[in-house]
């Protein structure tokens, strides 16, 4: 394969507000229980920002740790992505804030806006920028305060968020390891099954729309499930295959971490052991943009990432997009 190791990405982290949130907790909030919550989606709790921590702040602590990580200092970053739904304001980016926390003076920053798959459309596009060249060390960022709009009165969307952030440095390749294939996807058409329809230019903040509780996630359960199955097994089928790697070749799979049953049904569609599936939705819930990095950070400090192993990374959110990234350790 061309080129088959041209970055790698050389440390990563995450952070987490500290309250957690359990299925008792949300018990006394809606008409649930913990039973009804971890049979339907693997989960057990999540952690929750308090009202003064906002999106960068999260995601300033993880960027400091994964650029420890790799060695790394804050003024030789050329490029901060940050992957987010939650930014800390409409304009600037919160990768600029991110930027003037961490002392990045040099680099360039900017958000994307992918929902749950927004980390992997970001390690994406740093993969190619490495390629084109003239980048050398490139953060990304996948950060949310989802429980900022979630509305804790629906009990079918409560229960399924939590807050969250992880980074990644990419940087060119040793030569030994690194990406090998990125995959991202969309489908437009899907929009209205999972949005949040107030805030934007469509529907600007009003009594009206908060009196409509427009500024809260909204979700068709269902659908959105169904969905999600078939398109997170179609990208890692596809990643795979274009890579040229068998499944049984696979160390590891670290797919987004929104529910027990999509990620057991994407393992199936690609024949893989559970075994060789990384999951701790019980313990973050879905933390959209941040779940991937959060998973492939407790992945390694487990000593489920082998030096060598191929990694399958796979994820799908709202808009619908879908994305997906296979690396070798």
């Amino acid at each position: 394969m061309e080129n088959e190791f041209s970055s790698m990405i050389s440390g990563f982290s995450f952070a987490v507000p500290e309250k957690i949130l359990t299925n008792f907790d949300m018990e006394k909030l809606v008409d649930t229980n913990d039973e009804w919550i971890r049979s339907r989606t693997g989960m057990q709790e999540r952690h929750i920002a308090d009202e003064s921590t906002a999106t960068s702040d999260l995601g300033t602590e993880a960027a400091k740790k994964a650029l420890a990580k790799a060695g790394v200092k804050a003024t030789d970053v050329d490029v901060i992505i940050f992957a987010t739904a939650t930014p800390d304001t409409p304009f600037p980016s919160t990768g600029c804030y991110v930027q003037r926390n961490i002392g990045a003076v040099n680099a360039a920053a900017f958000d994307i806006s992918a929902a749950c798959s927004g980390f992997l459309y970001g390690l994406s596009m740093a993969d190619a920028l490495i390629k084109g060249g003239g980048y050398k060390n490139i953060l990304i960022i996948g950060g949310e305060t989802l429980s900022k709009i979630t509305d804790y009165t629906d009990r079918n969307t409560c229960v399924l968020f939590g807050d969250g952030a992880g980074a990644a440095v990419v940087q060119p390749s040793d030569g030994t390891r690194g990406i090998i294939h990125t995959l991202m996807k969309s489908d437009g058409r899907l929009v209205d099954l999972l949005n949040m329809p107030g805030g934007g230019s469509r529907i600007p903040a009003s009594h009206e729309s908060i009196d409509q509780r427009l500024h809260y996630i909204k979700m068709e359960g269902q659908e959105v499930f169904k969905h999600a199955v078939t398109a997170m097994g179609d990208a890692a089928v596809e990643s795979l295959k274009k890579a040229g790697i068998s499944s049984d070749e696979l160390g590891l799979l670290i797919p987004h971490q929104a529910n027990v049953r999509i990620m057991q049904a994407t393992a199936r569609r690609i024949k893989l052991p559970i075994e060789k599936v990384f999951m701790n939705v019980h313990k973050y819930g879905n933390t959209s943009a941040a779940s991937i990095p959060i998973a492939l950070t407790e992945a390694q400090e487990e000593g489920r990432l082998k030096e060598g192993d191929y990694c399958l990374l796979v994820s799908f959110g709202g808009g619908f997009t879908t994305g997906a990234v296979l690396f070798k350790m």
